[in-house]
């Protein structure tokens, strides 16, 4: 299976979250139209796609960042990392 270039891999959710956007106005600005709903539901699913690749690919990096410091937490604002157990 190819591969993607990493400027399309990395600029995809912001594609999809654009694509989204679009379709949501669309569907705003066209109301009497009958694929108003279409064009709504589909900008929706298209925000909520980008946002969730967006979101798995920041907390993927940050696990990974965690794993290669040898896992010692509190590097990014862990409010549990330097707490001793009770």
């Amino acid at each position: 299976m190819p591969h993607l270039n990493r400027r399309v891999y990395e600029s995809l959710p912001g594609a999809y979250g654009l694509g989204g956007a679009l379709l949501l106005w669309l569907s705003y600005r066209h109301r009497q139209a009958w694929w108003s709903t279409a064009c709504a539901l589909a900008g929706f699913a298209a925000l909520v796609v980008g946002l969730m690749i967006w979101m798995r690919r920041r907390d993927y990096r940050a696990l990974a960042a965690d794993y290669r410091r040898g896992g010692q937490g509190g590097q990014r604002g862990d409010p549990f990392a330097n707490r001793e157990s009770r």
